[in-house]
């Protein structure tokens, strides 16, 4: 599977407590379910040969956090997914950046869950 354990491993403790948490593994990710909606991703990119989160934060938000360092839009077929963003290791690489991006995914998911 083409995904870090370790920043899996950095995802896990932030989503306890968080709702229902599901760990799905589809195509090369690791995609953390919370109350049954894709919350989180964590994926390795081959092209850039970098991990990366992608992010389910929803459209409300959307451009402002495309000004965030290491996003981008998420995109895998040549048509980006509004409301989903890649972050690179910039991103999250420290600890308060991380928690920055899964706030944002919890977030936008308990706007799904109501």
């Amino acid at each position: 599977m083409a995904y870090s354990e370790y920043l899996a491993d950095r995802v896990r403790p932030r989503l306890k407590g968080k709702g229902f948490v599901e760990e799905k593994k589809m195509m090369g990710v690791l995609v953390f379910m919370v109350n049954g909606k894709m919350c989180i991703g964590i994926m390795f990119d081959k092209k850039t040969e970098e991990d990366k989160l992608m992010v389910r934060v929803g459209k409300l938000n959307y451009e402002e956090l495309l000004n965030k360092p290491g996003s981008s839009p998420m995109d895998f077929t040549g048509k980006p997914s509004r409301g989903f963003l890649f972050v690179g290791p910039d991103g999250f690489d420290s600890e308060n950046d991380l928690d920055f991006w899964v706030a944002k995914a919890l977030e936008f998911n308990t706007l799904l869950n109501t």
